[in-house]
C-alpha cells in the first residue's frame, strides 16, 4: 500500500515538474554553450555552467512563498484567467524579469536607450553591474513596500477566523476595523529605513521609492475592486480576471528583485543570470500548478500563514539591504524554515483532528 501511495506520489511530481525538468536540461545546455563561447575553456564552461546550477537553485530557494501566495490568489481566479497566467505571466516572468526590467533598470539610471543598454550588458558587463547595484536602494524600498502590504493583508483582515500564530493573529484581525491601519503601519517603517540612510539623497530616494511601491499596491487593489463591480462589456474582466493577473504580475515582479540583484554576485553576464533565474521561474510555476490543482492549502492549512509571514519577513529584509548587506542565503532560508514551519504545525493539526 505504501508503495502505491509513493508511486503515485511520484508520477504527481513527474507530472507537475516534468515541463519544468525540460527546461532545466535545455537551459544547463545553454548555459555550457554560452560558457564555451565567452571562455573558450572546459574550465571556463564549467564555471558558468555550474553558476547557472546555483542561480537556479538561489531563485528556487526565494520562490518556495512566491508559488504559496501565487496559489493562494489563484484559487479565487476562473479557468480562463489561471491558464492566461501560467502561459503568458510565466513568460513575462523570464522574459521580462529577467532580461527586460535589468536592461530597463539601466536604461534610466545611465540615461540611455534600450539598445545601449543592451550593449553596455554585453560589451561592458562589469559597468552594467555596477549600474544596477546602484540602483539597487530604490529596488529595494519600492519591492519591500509592495511586498510587506501583500504580507499585512492577508492577516488585517476581519473575516479571517484561521488564526495560526493565534495571539498576534487575533489582533491583527481586530485591528483590521481600523481604516488604514496596516497603510500606517508600513508609512511608519518607510519612515524608519528612510532615517537610517547615509545620506539625505539616500533618504529621499528610499522614501520615495517605497511610496511607489506602496501606491502601486493600492492602484492594483483599486483596479481590481473597479473591475470586481464592472459588468456588461468588461465582464470577463472582472472578479478573478484582469485585476487578479495584473496582482500576480506585479507580485512576482517584486519577488523577483532580490533574486536579479543577488545574482550579479555571482555573475555579469545577462544571458547566464536569464538562463538561471528562468530556470528557477518555471520551479516556481510548477509549484504553484501542483499546489491549486492538488488542494495543498487546504489540505495544509498553515501554509499559507507561513507563506505570508516569509513575505513580511523577506519585505522587512529588503528594506535592510539598504543600510546593509544580508546575504541572499539568509534571505532563502529565512522563508523556507517559515514555510517549513508552517507545514510541520499543519501536519500536527491534521494528526490532532483525526484522532
Amino acid at each position: 500500500m505504501r508503495s502505491d501511495v509513493t508511486g503515485q506520489t511520484g508520477g504527481t511530481l513527474l507530472l507537475h515538474f516534468r515541463g519544468a525538468f525540460l527546461v532545466t536540461a535545455v537551459g544547463l545546455v545553454l548555459g555550457g554553450v554560452v560558457g564555451w563561447n565567452a571562455t573558450g575553456t572546459v574550465q571556463g564552461t564549467l564555471s558558468i555552467f555550474f553558476i547557472c546550477a546555483v542561480l537556479a537553485m538561489l531563485e528556487i530557494s526565494l520562490s518556495f512563498d512566491n508559488a504559496i501566495v501565487n496559489a493562494n490568489k489563484l484559487k479565487s481566479m476562473s479557468p480562463v484567467w489561471q491558464r492566461r497566467f501560467l502561459t503568458w505571466g510565466i513568460l513575462i516572468a523570464v522574459f521580462g524579469m529577467r532580461i527586460v526590467f535589468p536592461l530597463a533598470i539601466v536604461a534610466i539610471a545611465a540615461n540611455v536607450g534600450p539598445w545601449q543598454a543592451l550593449v553596455l550588458a554585453v560589451a561592458a558587463p562589469d559597468d552594467y553591474a555596477r549600474i544596477m547595484n546602484e540602483a539597487h536602494l530604490s529596488i529595494a524600498a519600492f519591492g519591500g513596500a509592495f511586498l510587506l502590504m501583500v504580507g499585512l493583508s492577508f492577516f488585517f483582515d476581519a473575516g479571517k477566523d484561521d488564526h495560526w500564530v493565534r495571539w498576534i493573529e487575533t489582533r491583527m484581525a481586530r485591528a483590521a476595523g481600523i481604516r488604514g491601519f496596516e497603510i500606517m503601519l508600513v508609512l511608519a517603517l518607510i519612515l524608519a529605513f528612510a532615517g537610517l540612510q547615509g545620506t539625505a539623497a539616500d533618504s529621499h530616494a528610499f522614501f520615495g521609492a517605497a511610496v511607489w511601491g506602496l501606491l502601486t499596491f493600492l492602484m492594483v487593489e483599486a483596479l481590481g475592486a473597479f473591475l470586481d463591480s464592472t459588468k456588461g462589456m468588461l465582464e470577463g474582466a472582472a472578479k478573478g480576471g484582469l485585476g487578479a493577473f495584473l496582482y500576480l504580475e506585479v507580485l512576482d515582479a517584486s519577488f523577483s528583485f532580490d533574486g536579479v540583484i543577488g545574482a550579479f554576485a555571482l555573475s555579469q553576464n545577462l544571458l547566464v543570470i536569464a538562463i538561471g533565474l528562468g530556470i528557477g521561474a518555471m520551479y516556481v510555476r510548477s509549484m504553484t500548478i501542483m499546489l491549486v490543482e492538488a488542494g495543498t492549502l487546504k489540505q495544509y492549512c498553515y501554509l499559507e500563514h507561513g507563506a505570508f509571514y516569509a513575505v513580511i519577513i523577506l519585505s522587512v529584509l529588503m528594506f535592510a539591504q539598504s543600510i546593509l548587506h544580508v546575504p541572499e542565503l539568509i534571505t532563502g532560508l529565512g522563508g523556507c524554515a517559515m514555510i517549513g514551519l508552517a507545514l510541520w504545525s499543519s501536519v500536527r493539526r491534521n494528526r490532532a483532528l483525526n484522532c
